[in-house]
């Protein structure tokens, strides 16, 4: 437990569903375009066939396996949870952090909504605070459950005595 009380625990709120979905076309959109260049490469100049298209099936068959196993761990992970003293959160994949922010250290509260969270009807929840630790984020919210969280937020630090410093 720290000095104001709070300490480090697993939140309880998990993500939405669909941010498999999400994750799993970033990981396409980061995998597929090498993986197609150098096929269309590989294709068009004989003589390096081979060296373009060992790594092409290279990159193909881990970028499987990451699009595959990523999204899937990272639904596992993630979690959230706000109460009325802090913010809690637990991210990552291969590095995993938990993180809670005390109410009096916000300083602000931001909501990103990227082109493809768009197509998945998911945001993100940004909360900075006076730490060298830097900003938590809260990925693959509902787009309304996020807007409420920044609504409850902004309420509950306005209300929140200290200088978030």
């Amino acid at each position: 437990m720290s000095e104001d009380g709070l300490r480090l625990r697993p939140p309880r709120n998990r993500v939405e569903r669909r941010a498999i979905g999400w994750w799993t076309t970033q990981a396409l959109v980061l995998v597929l375009p090498p993986v197609i260049v150098l096929v269309v490469l590989g294709v068009l100049i004989e003589p390096a066939r081979f060296w373009l298209l060992l790594p092409a099936v290279l990159i193909a068959v881990l970028g499987a396996v990451y699009t595959a196993v990523m999204p899937q761990w990272r639904f596992r992970v993630h979690r959230w949870e706000i109460t009325d003293d802090a913010v809690y959160t637990a991210a990552g994949w291969l590095r995993q952090e938990w993180r809670v922010a005390p109410m009096s250290r916000i300083q602000t509260v931001d909501t990103v909504r990227g082109p493809l969270q768009q197509m998945f009807g998911l945001s993100s929840v940004t909360v900075t605070t006076a730490s060298a630790a830097g900003p938590l984020s809260i990925d693959g919210m509902d787009r309304e459950q996020a807007t409420a969280v920044v609504e409850q937020l902004t309420a509950t630090t306005q209300a929140t005595p200290g200088d978030a410093t």
